[in-house]
Formats: structure tokens, sequence, C-alpha cells
């Protein structure tokens, strides 16, 4: 890798298809590297790392630990423009209710499942677990990552637990499915989001170009 630093990696640790999250990256690049690895040196040595990723918490931990992934994504979160997706949110927690699994800690909080007496829409009909399709998300504060962005824009959700953070402070965004619940979270160099920015169409890529620009 010719100029390390400047490589974006997506951490692949054998969950779900990283491809639409690669191509939505390359999209807004420009002339940086980005690479799809499961190797822990290449995540150490590069100088962004998104952590996307979808699936059950309980096989995410374990595949992250098989691959000796665990030590170089938490260093990443400690030193570098961090990026988290979906369960690449909730693996920043400290315990998720999906198989009551620890998470990375990263963050104070649990990962809880939408509670289903109160999946309920306004008008009264009955909301289907997961959680799937096009969401406002409301943006609690201001954030280079949202930059561009308009509050209330919609971005594509998929998943059936949300994050519950102890901390209300590093709260970034929030949205509603029968309940208000975490959309994103953020603090010092990481940024971390529920939905899928990749599929999420021009507002997606708006928040992922902005991520790759993004100096902490």
């Amino acid at each position: 890798m010719a100029n390390a630093a400047g490589t974006i990696a997506v951490v692949d640790y054998g969950m779900g298809n990283l491809r639409s999250v690669w191509q939505a990256l390359i999209h807004v690049a420009g002339r940086r590297e980005v690479v799809v690895t499961a190797d822990p040196a290449v995540v150490a040595a590069a100088g962004r790392v998104v952590f996307p990723g979808q699936g059950a918490m309980p096989d995410c931990m374990r595949e992250l630990d098989a691959r000796g992934l665990r030590p170089a994504v938490l260093d990443a979160a400690r030193n570098k423009p961090f990026l988290g997706i979906c369960i690449g949110l909730q693996m920043l927690f400290e315990r998720s209710e999906e198989g009551d699994v620890p998470g990375l800690g990263v963050f104070a909080g649990r990962v809880r499942r939408f509670p289903a007496d109160r999946m309920v829409a306004p008008d009264g009909s009955r909301l289907k677990v997961p959680h799937m399709g096009w969401n406002e998300v409301e943006q609690t504060r201001s954030h280079p990552l949202w930059n561009g962005i308009d509050d209330g824009a919609r971005f594509y959700f998929v998943h059936s637990y949300y994050v519950d953070p102890a901390d209300r402070d590093c709260i970034a965004g929030t949205a509603r499915y029968g309940i208000p619940f975490t959309g994103a979270v953020a603090r010092d160099n990481i940024f971390a989001i529920q939905c899928h920015p990749e599929k999420s169409a021009q507002a997606g890529l708006a928040l992922l170009a902005n991520f790759v620009e993004w100096t902490p």
C-alpha cells in the first residue's frame, strides 16, 4: 500500500455484504484508496476506519474475535477517524440484549430490542420488527458529519435493536419507530449511525463524503 495513512479501511469480519459500503465510499473518496480488509495490520495502518455490518450481535462478536480484529478496531476507535454503521454502532456498546453478549465497551450503555407492546404507529396500526425502511433522523447537535444534510433528512434502516447510551451527551441524532431511539452517536474521533448511509441516496453519500474529509 503506497500511502497507508491515506487509506480508508472497511473492516471485514465476515458479516453482511460490504460491497455496497465499499462502492459508496469509492464514489466519494476522490483519490484515496478504499480497501475491504480482514487483516488487522491493514486496519492498524489505515488513516480512517469504517466499521459496518449486519447480522446477529453474537455472530458478529464471535467473528470479530476469530479474525483477531478486536485490538485493531479498538485502537482505531481511540486514535483515528472512525465510522460505525448499523451493527458497527451497536458493537461499540457494553452489552446487547441480542444473545445477552458483551460488546466492545467503547461507549457505556446497552443495546435493546424494540419493545413489542410499544410498536404502534401514530394511526394506531401495528409496526413490524425489524424496523425496515426510510425514516427521518433528527440532528440533536451539530457535527461535521451532518454538514450539508438537512435536519430531518431520511435515511434507510434495517434493525430490530437500538442503542441506549448511558451518557446522553454522546447522542448526535434520534429517530422514531414506535418509540424515539438513538440514531447516531458521536464522541471525539468516533461517529456511529444506526442507519445504512450506503443505501440512503444523497443524504447517505453526503455523510460518507463528510467522513472522508473529517479531521477530528
